[in-house]
């Protein structure tokens, strides 16, 4: 048996310029970590006894004879990819809600990945896996799916990803101090919406307007480098938020799906009681909400969004890891 614990992630800065029919033309650019909430997923063999041949434990549990009759479509390819040919059962589980803009769904494909591998004694570096995950999601699965939530599961960190013309990444680990990462953990919020939304959707809208949004990704892009170009001078809290307030301001015009009526009541609920930065995580359109807001502020803020779920995290530095090996 294997399990595999791997982080999902939250992106600050960039989204949308890792899109292949953005960054392929216009090289892209995204900054962000992972955080200390993960997914879990748990892979063995099965013994050849049961009248089915795979197990497959998610919010269903599935008995199957056949790899092609899984419907859970990330497990069905992954199977494919690998030319699984023996029973296998895996089961998933997860700190935080699918579906909610924090690249649940790109965890579970690396964490999948890498719990097979595992399985079947064989090594696969970060590169590897992250590229497996892509492939799987972009090419077999044909979902509308940037490239940096997969990199962010396989390598962990608070990073700046770069997509290059030619489809190459690079992650760079931003040099942080303690101080810095500090000042984001404590000052940082994440509010869940409620709303479950399927970001291909979302994201399927902002491609079919590309040609119009290319000034806005610009944009996005070089928000992001300005952040960059800052974190390594004189990093604050007060430019983060500022910055996240901008990249909110342009993303709302990249799909009419981004934001609705309750997502921007929770916004400025949040900005009229001490927040200084909010931004929709993920495509938008629901999921969770990030906040900064400072400590003299903490109490008024969160007083006036009790009503919704609070999460409180950490940024963490490592990626999809095997926690648990017995074969």
């Amino acid at each position: 048996m294997i399990i595999s614990k791997t982080p999902f992630r939250l992106s600050l800065f960039g989204g949308g310029t890792d899109f292949p029919s953005y960054y392929l033309n216009n090289g892209g650019c995204v900054i962000g970590g992972t955080i200390d909430k993960y997914c879990y997923v748990t892979a063995r063999y099965l013994p050849d006894v049961f009248d089915f041949k795979h197990r497959i434990v998610w919010s269903k549990n599935e008995t199957v004879k056949n790899y092609k009759d899984i419907h859970h479509p990330t497990v069905r390819s992954v199977f494919k990819l690998m030319n699984i040919k023996k029973g296998h059962e895996v089961h998933y589980q997860g700190d935080l809600q699918k579906n909610s803009g924090l690249g649940t769904s790109s965890s579970f494909c690396v964490g999948l990945i890498n719990a097979l591998y595992s399985l079947q004694k064989k090594n696969i570096n970060k590169r590897n896996l992250a590229s497996k995950a892509i492939h799987v999601e972009q090419n077999m699965l044909n979902e509308n799916c940037g490239s940096q939530d997969q990199i962010w599961a396989a390598y962990g960190g608070f990073n700046v990803i770069k997509f290059n013309k030619k489809g190459n990444f690079e992650v760079n680990r931003i040099k942080k101090s303690k101080k810095m990462i500090r000042s984001l953990d404590q000052n940082m919020f994440l509010i869940y919406t409620g709303i479950n939304r399927f970001s291909d959707n979302i994201e399927k809208d902002k491609i079919k307007n590309l040609d119009k949004n290319l000034n806005n990704l610009d944009k996005i892009k070089d928000i992001a480098n300005h952040f960059v170009e800052n974190i390594n001078n004189n990093f604050s809290i007060d430019l983060c938020a500022s910055l996240m307030n901008d990249y909110w301001d342009i993303k709302k015009k990249l799909s009419k799906k981004v934001t609705n009526p309750f997502i921007n009541e929770i916004y400025n609920e949040g900005i009229n009681n001490g927040a200084i930065g909010g931004k929709v995580i993920g495509s938008g359109g629901g999921g969770f909400i990030l906040f900064c807001c400072k400590k003299n502020k903490q109490k008024k803020f969160l007083n006036s969004l009790k009503k919704l779920p609070i999460i409180k995290f950490k940024f963490t530095d490592i990626g999809s890891e095997i926690i648990f090996r017995n074969n």
